[in-house]
């Protein structure tokens, strides 16, 4: 092997790019000047390198093959851990399911409950999607001799839609619990607190009024509440998530983006009581009707 001293090393290192350069600048000319020249050579490479190509190829693709079942294996065992803690939680809620049904039923044969009868519901598909006074809001095509009555509940297949607030001979607007207009009295599930839900004009509702020390919980179930008479207990509605602000928003059950058949229920002949008066709050007596009308009251 032959060593060269420092200072020719030096000098070869200086040169090298000026003679690439010159090597690269005599290349174009002689291509620009002999283009058969120039194919031939290309041709000639072409031929020289392609047993190395092939060659290498094999290998390359093992390689290749190698990494992607490493890849795939790693993406296997992620999704193994995740399924596997899905399915402890599943685990949990049929447990704590099964209980509840068990004490469900115990209480149902010691009060003899009787369940409620089921409401009058009128099936529609949505028509259009354009908002008119309301920013969020639903167009059906209701027709004869189907009856829709102001008020009733909308609802898909999964959970609360909104409110019939429009009633027309053919047709009726249902208003979506997203719209700013909305309000709807709710329920938590773990805690049982109660809080108002308002519509945004997005694409959430947030939650507000909860009474102090009953904030939601992240991921809790939100169902509606008896408590002004407006809509029934327990229709499911969605659950909370906190956005970056700590605002409590529901996420909706409902497909609100792509509803296309719509139950309307009415609920006003299902025994939906008005709620109780406030701790405190004296009702006042109703008087007889006769001495509420005046009526002479004979004397004794």
């Amino acid at each position: 092997m032959i060593r060269l001293s420092i200072p020719v090393r030096q000098a070869l290192e200086k040169l090298s790019l000026p003679v690439l350069i010159a090597a690269a600048f005599g290349l174009m000319l002689i291509g620009k000047a002999d283009a058969v020249l120039a194919v031939e050579v290309r041709v000639a490479l072409a031929d020289l390198l392609s047993p190395i190509y092939a060659v290498m190829a094999e290998p390359l693709a093992e390689v290749r093959g190698t990494s992607a079942d490493i890849v795939g294996i790693w993406d296997i065992r992620a999704e193994n851990a995740r399924l596997r803690i899905e399915n402890e939680k599943l685990r949990r809620w049929q447990a704590a399911a099964l209980a509840l049904e068990a004490q469900n039923q115990e209480f149902k044969a010691q009060l003899n409950w009787m369940p409620p009868a089921a409401p009058a519901f009128t099936t529609a598909p949505v028509v259009a999607d354009t908002g008119g006074v309301y920013a969020r809001s639903v167009l059906l095509a209701v027709t004869p001799p189907h009856k829709v009555v102001l008020g009733e509940i909308a609802m898909d297949d999964r959970g609360v839609v909104g409110r019939v607030t429009e009633v027309g001979s053919r047709s009726a607007r249902v208003l979506l619990i997203t719209d700013i207009n909305s309000r709807v009295p709710v329920t938590m599930e773990s805690g049982g607190a109660h809080a108002i839900m308002e519509g945004t004009n997005g694409a959430l509702p947030v939650l507000r009024y909860w009474p102090e020390g009953s904030a939601p919980v992240e991921g809790e179930r939100v169902m509606t509440s008896a408590a002004v008479g407006a809509f029934p207990a327990g229709l499911p509605l969605g659950t909370v998530h906190y956005n970056a602000d700590h605002v409590p928003q529901v996420y909706p059950v409902a497909d609100l983006d792509h509803l296309s058949i719509v139950r309307l229920f009415d609920y006003d002949d299902t025994g939906v009581e008005a709620p109780d008066a406030p701790p405190g709050r004296k009702l006042m007596q109703q008087q007889p009707p006769a001495a509420a009308k005046g009526a002479p009251v004979k004397a004794h």
